[in-house]
């Protein structure tokens, strides 16, 4: 079955839903266009700098919501949108999108959104709150051990970028134990996780080529002058 209907009404619901750049919302209700400010990323980590802790706490919360609606919203949908299939002799039955198939493809849908908004000329966040957000739909014994991780990466080094970094690549690795262990069913789970951290990795180059350089911002520490204008691409997650 191809179920096209529903493949394309949950990859537009979830990038539509994904696009909606809540740092920049929520910085403009401060009376600050966070692109021209910090980083110039509309990202979590920028809001935290430019306004502070509970701003950037929110975005972080706004961003990973939006990812877990999309994917709860993608499995409601597969289990009550069946597809007719006309029998011979006038009969017909129903068959079912896979809900786990639904999540993955809101999943993708959603972080390209956030990482890619059209209404902002596709230049969005890094996207790791937001695959965060699908990770606890999705998988969420992964998304735990996985933010733990990061955790303990930021908490040692201070670098934002790293810890994302690191734990980008965790996942996938993650995601083929819990297969070979029998604790996860589907090898889409793991496609979907290694293109998840190849994009956290590109949209996080620079960050890669500053921490290589020795250059790169510890988070709390006062930010450079050279780097006080935003730049097209974004610094930081």
């Amino acid at each position: 079955m191809s179920f096209a209907p529903q493949i394309a009404t949950i990859a537009a619901a979830s990038y539509l839903l994904g696009s909606v750049p809540f740092g920049l919302l929520i910085a403009r209700s401060r009376g600050v266009d966070i692109r021209q400010h910090g980083s110039g990323n509309i990202g979590a980590t920028n809001v935290w700098r430019v306004l502070g802790k509970k701003w950037g706490l929110l975005t972080f919360l706004c961003d990973a919501l939006k990812g877990l609606a999309a994917v709860l919203l993608a499995k409601w949908l597969a289990a009550h949108w069946p597809e007719t299939v006309t029998l011979p002799h006038g009969h017909s039955r129903e068959d079912w999108f896979d809900p786990a198939n639904a999540g993955i493809a809101a999943a993708v849908a959603c972080i390209l959104g956030h990482s890619f908004p059209v209404w902002l000329g596709f230049k969005g966040g890094k996207g790791v709150a937001t695959s965060l957000g699908v990770l606890i739909g999705m998988m969420p014994l992964a998304s735990v051990l996985v933010f733990a991780f990061w955790g303990i990466v930021f908490k040692l080094s201070r670098y934002v970028s790293l810890a994302s970094l690191l734990a980008a690549l965790m996942l996938p690795i993650l995601v083929v134990c819990f297969l070979f262990a029998g604790w996860m069913h589907g090898w889409g789970y793991f496609y979907f996780a290694l293109a998840a951290a190849l994009l956290i990795i590109a949209r996080h180059r620079t960050n890669i080529q500053r921490l290589l350089a020795g250059t790169e911002n510890r988070f709390g520490s006062p930010k450079p002058a050279t780097e006080a204008t935003p730049s097209n691409n974004g610094t930081q997650p």
